[in-house]
């Protein structure tokens, strides 16, 4: 049993608001921490935007940018002036390839010093591989996508970069080996955001080997991917992911923890919440945690931080924007039935997450619809 967290202000109306059930146990006020970087207004309740998967958003300045694919071939970005005017901002294209069933997936945006980059996934079955492409602008004037050389260049999806601690990392969803069956979270240190550090392996973090994260019944693979860096109020650096197959309302977020001092490249550093910390399914739900309302099989997440940097990352006691897909639970769940919403998110603290008979406690997260 999770111990009882530390509540920032109001919080417990908010839970009230928001249909967020509050883990049992004796609460403790905490005042919120002091932001050290200006962060986006309080964010609102979920708005369904646009029918697509696998949402990337960023904001820079006073402005949000998003990038998407359609699975298939193009991939294009989106600027406004607020989260929710994305949803009717004009696309502008910039990748398209030169066939329509290469499966172009998953485009991750990311603003690293004065450069954006776009990291992806490209190929077909077995050949999915991650690629990038870089510009002085978020909207345009790309380079030509260049395959990343990852340690082992196995089957790559879902990759984004981060820095912490001064040291960039890419994280991604592939198979150990070279057959389908499970899907293994890596990282790799990187000597630039586009190359890979010399002599670096690929340090596994994460496989989905908890009953939650096997809930499929057909086909039955098990599925650890969607990855997503954040820092916590402490520091602390904590991996968001997507667990669970996205072709079944069982998908879902949890959390890895590293733990104070720890090596990110070291496994037994990381700490797994004991369940979905954002899902549609109550018996896949972290002690605590409510399924959703409106959505089912929400997942493969992006947090809207500033300039998209996990240093910008924001404090305790307030609500921060979450863009993620799913499926409404008034339509049968299907890929073609995804959506990206608009959410929110906000730290809770004091929470244990156990591995065996280890324990770590520390901050987690709560998502709203």
């Amino acid at each position: 049993m999770p111990a009882s967290p530390t509540r920032p202000p109001l919080l417990a109306t908010l839970a009230l608001l928001l249909g967020a059930c509050a883990p049992t146990g004796t609460d403790t006020v905490t005042p919120p921490t002091t932001a050290t970087t200006p962060g986006p207004p309080a964010f609102h309740a979920q708005t369904q935007l646009f029918k697509q998967a696998d949402p990337s958003v960023i904001r820079v300045g006073g402005t949000y940018y998003s990038v998407q694919s359609d699975g298939n071939q193009t991939i294009r970005v989106r600027a406004a002036s607020s989260v929710d005017g994305l949803a009717s901002a004009t696309p502008t294209t910039v990748y398209a390839h030169p066939t329509s069933t290469n499966e172009v997936w998953a485009p991750e945006l990311i603003h690293d010093g004065s450069t954006y980059y776009i990291y992806f996934t490209m190929g077909a079955g077995d050949s999915h591989r991650m690629y990038v492409m870089q510009s002085s602008s978020p909207t345009g004037g790309y380079s030509a996508p260049a395959k990343l050389n990852l340690p082992d260049d196995k089957w790559a999806i879902d990759g984004t970069l981060f820095t912490y601690n001064a040291q960039r990392y890419f994280v991604w969803s592939g198979w150990v080996g070279d057959r389908n069956g499970e899907q293994t979270l890596f990282l790799s240190r990187m000597s630039s955001p586009t190359t890979v550090a010399s002599g670096e392996t690929r340090h596994v973090i994460s496989q989905p080997r908890e009953s939650w994260e096997q809930a499929d019944p057909n086909p039955p693979t098990r599925v650890n991917e969607g990855p997503e860096a954040i820092k916590d109020p402490s520091g602390q650096l904590h991996i968001v992911y997507s667990a669970n197959g996205s072709w079944d309302s069982n998908y879902c977020l949890a959390d890895l923890r590293l733990r104070a001092g720890g090596d990110p490249t070291y496994v037994w550093d990381w700490y797994k919440s004991n369940g979905c910390l954002f899902g549609s399914k109550s018996n896949l739900m972290m002690s605590g945690w409510d399924p959703t309302l409106s959505v089912n099989g929400p997942g493969h997440h992006s947090f809207v931080l500033l300039d998209g940097d996990i240093n910008t990352s924001p404090p305790s006691g307030q609500k921060f924007p979450l863009m993620y897909h799913a499926v409404s639970k008034s339509l049968p769940y299907t890929w073609a039935n995804r959506f990206w919403y608009s959410g929110s998110f906000m730290w809770w603290g004091n929470m244990t997450y156990t591995r065996g008979g280890a324990s770590n406690t520390g901050w987690s997260l709560k998502f709203f619809e």
